[in-house]
């Protein structure tokens, strides 16, 4: 038989579960930004209208484009910032067919289909005050 002591010990750890399911459960309802809304967002237009030479924050950068692919840091201790994306675009040649996006590194083709691929390269760097002192971007698409 339990004792009273026992039985609220019981009680207070069945409550602690329950309030951890529940949290498990709400924190899986929070939306996530999906991997293709965020990887869209670095293009060469987005490039040149969110970057400006001395007026841009680290912040800025961050909430544009998201977390850099490679943190450095040049010969004179600025931090650069370095992004790389990739994307692949293929169109079926069939009547009527659908254009989609996907961002990996892809490559090839297959009958029936038209692929191509693009390649855009970020490079920022910053001053101490955490303001972008350059930039320097490319895009390749083969």
């Amino acid at each position: 038989m339990l004792s009273v002591n026992g039985s609220e010990s019981m009680r207070k750890a069945i409550a602690l579960i329950g309030a951890a399911c529940v949290g498990l459960m709400l924190s899986g309802c929070m939306p996530q930004t999906p991997v293709e809304t965020r990887n869209s967002s670095l293009t060469q237009g987005n490039v040149q209208m969110r970057l400006v030479v001395g007026r841009t924050t680290k912040a800025d950068v961050l909430e544009a484009f998201g977390a850099p692919n490679v943190t450095t840091r040049d010969s004179s201790g600025r931090e650069i910032w370095s992004y790389q994306r990739s994307a692949v675009a293929a169109q079926s040649a069939e009547q009527g067919g659908g254009v989609f996006l996907l961002i990996a590194n892809v490559g090839g083709s297959s009958a029936g289909f038209s692929q191509t691929s693009r390649m855009l390269t970020l490079i920022i760097t910053f001053d101490a005050n955490d303001t972008v002192t350059d930039f320097r971007s490319r895009e390749s698409n083969f």
